[in-house]
């Protein structure tokens, strides 16, 4: 079974997931200046910030060892996604 099926089919991989993107969601909404996302907000801006900090480390490093690492590589990629969609956001607002 490949890496990406045992992560998805895994109920705890799923779970991990969910609990580190809320986690790094949370920070990054508090660190990022201004009000968070909301809760599912949260954990989306999360996830996809861990599969942006997973793709940036993965290219400089080896990656994250451990859970408090996946916390810390997806809490860099959901502050760098929160500041392109705020980016993104005050251009359009400018229009």
């Amino acid at each position: 079974m490949s890496t990406f099926a045992a992560i998805v089919l895994d109920p705890g991989g799923i779970i991990a997931w969910l609990v580190v993107g809320l986690i790094a969601g949370f920070l990054a909404g508090k660190v990022m200046r201004g009000a968070g996302y909301g809760l599912v907000g949260d954990i989306i801006m999360g996830l996809i910030g861990a599969l942006i900090g997973g793709f940036l480390f993965g290219l400089v490093s080896g990656g994250a060892e451990g859970f408090w690492g996946s916390v810390v590589v997806a809490f860099v990629g959901a502050c760098l996604l929160i500041f392109i969609v705020r980016i993104v956001a005050f251009n359009r607002t400018r229009i």
